[in-house]
């Protein structure tokens, strides 16, 4: 019948639409290119596991680079794309590979929050993809290893002493504890490392046990980076109970586990300085009047973040990864808005300054808001005592760091000396409000070593060796 030639003739001029329709091809937003093409560079774009943390420091290592040697290197360090936390991105000269090696030989990437990359079922990785020059290619990340070293139960662990709780936001590749007061509780610089990992009501902590021999005594803690150069002030605390502290790169905070939130789907938090009476969430685009008509959904809640107070709207986790493109609106439900505060696919959390005139994207680990000013630092007096047993016919102190607190070099020399139980000491009188100062002794007249990186907030007992210098 004619009726039936047409249908097939019909069927036939719409099978190459049908065939174009598979999954193989359908593109996921993290696919998608989140950095421009560099002539001469090989790009690759990493797609890394969820919880990867957006401060967290990500490498490529393999025989082109020297493996784990080239961790700490910028030179091979992921970089975050602007609008995802999901998507890294490193741009790669071939010029740089050492011994020949191309990427062909193989590569992994190392995180310094949560190790190496690992497979689904735990197994080490090893890429051998490569682009061409001028080219991109995009690379999944599984896992990393500390999905697999999952934290100790706190039911099954015995502690050794009082614990401090650590939510670590430092960005520290290592992180060690440092304690002087009554005693040098932990021993020397830069004291003790992470007893263990441990998750308690859902928060993950690094914990330290102090030992039960010193409970009950009052000491200063100094976090710092193990060693390297980095450090945090002094938090005291007496050791006659367990503390919960929250370290990030400016400081120590108490750490208040009733605080953690627990949100559905992805937030927008809103540092809210319009004035505003009430302040209303609408969205429209993909879905318009999602999570509500006009004026949109009302504040989810309040939460501080880094000492600043948000207000939130938790976006629903139905909501998440739906391919949705929508317009936020932000208003006060009786006039007055800020039209598309942001436009994205409900893909991410977003942190935003609000104003009566205007709203912007913000970063919340160094936010502070608008018009607040940073208070004047605390200059006090301090005193650097030094036990000198090193033998030189003269003896300077040069610092460098945030301030060359004694000068250009070789530094300055000290004529104050006083006997203290017994012990003769060079005194160095000094003012300062926190600064971190790389010590180097030397006699001004070739012979010097680097001694000890302090912290200018109180005084410091030194002996100096020939070739060394020790905390007393």
């Amino acid at each position: 019948m004619k009726t039936n030639r047409i249908f097939r003739l019909l069927l036939l001029m719409l099978l190459p639409f049908i065939g174009s329709c598979t999954k193989d091809e359908i593109v996921f937003d993290s696919e998608l290119p989140r950095f421009e093409l560099r002539e001469g560079y090989e790009l690759l774009e990493v797609i890394v596991p969820q919880g990867t943390l957006a401060t967290d420091k990500i490498y490529i290592i393999g025989e082109f680079n020297g493996g784990m040697e080239a961790v700490g290197n910028p030179l091979w360090q992921l970089e975050k794309a602007y609008d995802t936390d999901v998507k890294w991105g490193i741009y790669l000269n071939p010029a740089d590979f050492v011994d020949g090696k191309t990427l062909a030989d193989g590569y992994t990437f190392y995180s310094v929050e949560q190790g190496e990359e690992r497979s689904l079922d735990n197994t080490p990785v090893l890429h051998k993809d490569a682009p061409g020059l001028g080219q991109r290619l995009n690379v999944l990340v599984y896992r990393w290893a500390d999905y697999f070293n999952k934290p100790a139960n706190p039911d099954e662990v015995e502690h050794d002493g009082y614990v401090i709780y650590i939510v670590d936001n430092t960005g520290y590749e290592e992180l060690a504890m440092y304690a002087w007061g009554d005693a040098e509780a932990f021993g020397g610089w830069p004291g003790i490392r992470p007893t263990g990992k441990i998750e308690i009501d859902g928060i993950n902590y690094k914990y330290f046990d102090t030992g039960a021999a010193n409970e009950g005594l009052n000491l200063n803690l100094i976090f710092n980076n193990n060693g390297e150069g980095k450090q945090l002030g002094d938090y005291n605390v007496t050791l006659n109970q367990d503390f919960y502290l929250e370290l990030t790169p400016e400081g120590v905070n108490e750490f208040d586990p009733s605080s953690v939130v627990t949100h559905d789907g992805y937030t927008v938090f809103v540092s809210d300085l319009t004035g505003w009476e009430a302040l209303y969430l609408y969205m429209w685009g993909t879905v318009n009047d999602l999570n509500g008509g006009w004026p949109g959904m009302a504040p989810t809640g309040t939460q501080i973040i880094n000492g600043v107070t948000y207000t939130y709207f938790d976006l629903g986790a139905a909501n998440c990864d739906a391919g949705l493109e929508e317009h936020v609106i932000l208003n006060n439900g009786n006039g007055k808005q800020i039209d598309d505060v942001v436009v994205f696919n409900l893909d991410r959390d977003v942190y935003v300054e609000l104003t009566a005139s205007g709203a912007k994207e913000i970063d919340p680990t160094t936010y502070k808001p608008s018009g607040t000013t940073e208070p004047d630092p605390v200059v006090s007096e301090y005193s650097i005592y030094i036990e000198n047993l090193t033998g030189w016919d003269s003896f300077y102190i040069y610092a460098y760091g945030d301030k060359e607190i004694f000068g250009g070099w070789p530094g300055t020399k000290s004529d104050d000396i006083r006997e203290i139980d017994g012990v003769s000491y060079t005194v160095f009188t000094v003012e300062g409000s926190g600064e971190t100062e790389n010590l180097i002794f030397n006699d001004n007249n070739g012979t010097q070593y680097d001694a000890l990186t302090i912290t200018i907030d109180k005084d410091y007992y030194i002996t100096a060796y020939p070739d060394k210098a020790e905390l007393r």
